[in-house]
């Protein structure tokens, strides 16, 4: 596995890929590319999220073992996006982010969404569902300290998420039906997916009460074992 050896150039990563480039490269990338090219942009924001993952890790051996693990949840959210109406993908990224890191964290979101759409439909969508969800799992990583000690706020971490992936992805909304940002769109398509947006709060809920423990538990237990 490559590890990137200049701490500056990681930092830089680790701050402006997830919070700056990602998003300019997934929003420029849908009003400059039409939708027969999507699929550039999916790759595009999928080699950034590589990068993101390795400028998390100074130590081969220790980004290797990572990895293993965060392919095994990679297929865990690739197989819960089958499941009808409660999808436990958003929950499984939490947790990957605050256990593992924010950087795996962005990495299981992320590449969970491309590689779910193999099967459930590749479009112009994929590049949000890749930010929002890596941006969650990323943030789950920051996080991770007041997360782990507190259920209550764990909990309520998991439905925020839930409306900000709707947010997310009504901004593709959007710009798919105007071509450009027009507000008065954007609150339209917000309040039209109220219903999914409760479903998505809802799930995280329900998936992070039952998984975000023994999940935990497991990785805590690799941690201590493996060093991971």
């Amino acid at each position: 596995m490559i590890v990137i050896e200049n701490a500056g150039l990681r930092r830089f990563i680790k701050t402006a890929f997830p919070f700056i480039i990602i998003p300019v490269f997934t929003i420029i990338g849908s009003t400059v590319f039409d939708s027969s090219k999507h699929i550039i942009i999916s790759l595009g924001v999928a080699a950034m999220t590589l990068l993101v993952f390795i400028s998390g890790y100074e130590k081969k051996k220790t980004g290797t073992r990572r990895l293993v693990i965060a392919s095994v949840m990679i297929a865990l959210c690739v197989f819960g996006r089958f499941i009808p109406i409660f999808k436990p993908v958003t929950a499984v990224t939490i947790i990957a982010g605050i256990y593992l890191g924010g950087e795996t964290g962005f990495l299981v979101g992320a590449m969970s969404a491309v590689i779910s759409n193999i099967f459930a439909g590749q479009g112009p969508w994929t590049a949000f569902q890749m930010l929002a969800w890596g941006l969650i799992g990323f943030i789950a990583g920051i996080a991770s300290s007041p997360l782990r000690k507190n259920r209550a706020l764990l909990l309520a971490y998991g439905a925020v998420s839930g409306i900000a992936y709707s947010f997310i992805m009504d901004i593709w909304t959007t710009l798919w039906y105007s071509g450009e940002f027009v507000t008065e769109v954007y609150l339209s398509a917000l309040v039209t997916a109220i219903p999914y947006t409760v479903s998505y709060a809802v799930s995280n809920l329900v998936f992070l009460l039952f998984l975000a423990r023994p999940f935990g538990e497991k990785l805590e237990r690799m941690h201590i074992k493996y060093g991971v």
